[in-house]
């Protein structure tokens, strides 16, 4: 059945995109402003407090309402499994930001670009190069898709329908929480839990269907410089699986921000675009593939 809801919900999302989840990033914001409100005494045990009780609930109600419908009847179950993954993955949630950047770097429009780089990452008012475009749109793609398919279909596998929203829910107040201090220290921790062998299967899976050697190489040589280890991972492998050159220093709002250089190979132009959506593409039918294999295997078994 997991399979199943997985193949449904991808093609569910591409036919008929969820409006950019804005209801329910809204309900999530609300959410969180109350949380914050009311535990948030700046420290790191309110902190603990408030994830717990913005995770957990959530998390246990989806499992227990799963295994009910389980038992009433398995396409009841399979429709619930189907509605979660569907409003926790997808590529629609991002991907008309990396089309726009594509689309106009191929028509040599680089200041639509830019400012298209700007809505996704955030206004920083840099004027930046036409590579350096190129560069972190392939790498917030890369994030992306990692974060919102990759990481959501491991704990899927692993937990079912309460491990996406698990995830997911982690993944929101991980980067909510980031500049609160000590009160989102327990929530990036764990983020990071979920997180290691999440970006572990991305790597695998980049490396399995692009440059192996490469990928593998870049991915244990380079992957600890970067200031988040685990999306270090996911970046280095795939610079290597592509060929490419990614990170290196950016200008920000507050001055240049150092970062290590990822990967091996050329400069980043208009035609990794193409290759970055396809390594994507391909790690994903790949995963699936596994995934079909496996139910195969286990009904026959």
């Amino acid at each position: 059945m997991n399979v199943v809801a997985i193949i449904a919900a991808l093609l569910l999302e591409q036919w008929r995109p969820l409006g950019e989840r804005r209801s329910v990033a809204g309900a999530l914001a609300a959410w969180a402003s109350w949380l914050e409100q009311s535990f948030n005494g700046g420290e790191r045990r309110h902190g603990a407090v408030a994830w717990l009780v913005a995770v957990l609930p959530l998390a246990l109600a989806t499992a227990a309402l799963s295994l009910v419908l389980d038992r009433i009847n398995v396409f009841l179950a399979l429709a619930f499994n189907i509605a979660v993954l569907y409003l926790t993955l997808g590529f629609r949630q991002f991907s008309h930001h990396f089309t726009a950047i594509q689309l106009a770097i191929k028509s040599g429009d680089i200041e639509r670009a830019r400012a298209e780089l700007e809505a996704w990452r955030g206004v920083t008012g840099v004027e930046r190069s036409r590579e350096e475009v190129v560069r972190l749109a392939i790498e917030e793609a890369l994030l992306a898709s990692h974060r919102n398919v990759f990481g959501v279909l491991l704990w899927y596998v692993l937990l079912g329908p309460a491990g996406a929203v698990l995830y997911r829910l982690t993944a929101y107040f991980a980067v909510r929480w980031k500049g609160l201090g000590s009160f989102g220290d327990f929530a990036q921790r764990a983020f990071y839990l979920l997180e290691w062998p999440a970006v572990r299967l991305t790597a695998a899976a980049f490396a399995v269907v692009g440059d192996f050697e490469d990928a593998i190489y870049c991915w244990r040589t380079q992957a600890r410089s970067w200031a988040d280890p685990n999306a270090g991972v996911v970046l280095a492998a795939c610079a290597g699986a592509m060929g490419v050159r990614l990170a290196m220093p950016v200008q920000e709002i507050g001055g240049v921000v150092p970062r290590p250089e990822l990967g091996i190979g050329e400069p980043a132009d208009a035609a990794f675009l193409d290759s970055a959506v396809g390594l994507v593409w391909r790690a994903l039918v790949v995963l699936v593939v596994l995934l079909v294999i496996v139910s195969i295997a286990r009904l026959a078994g």
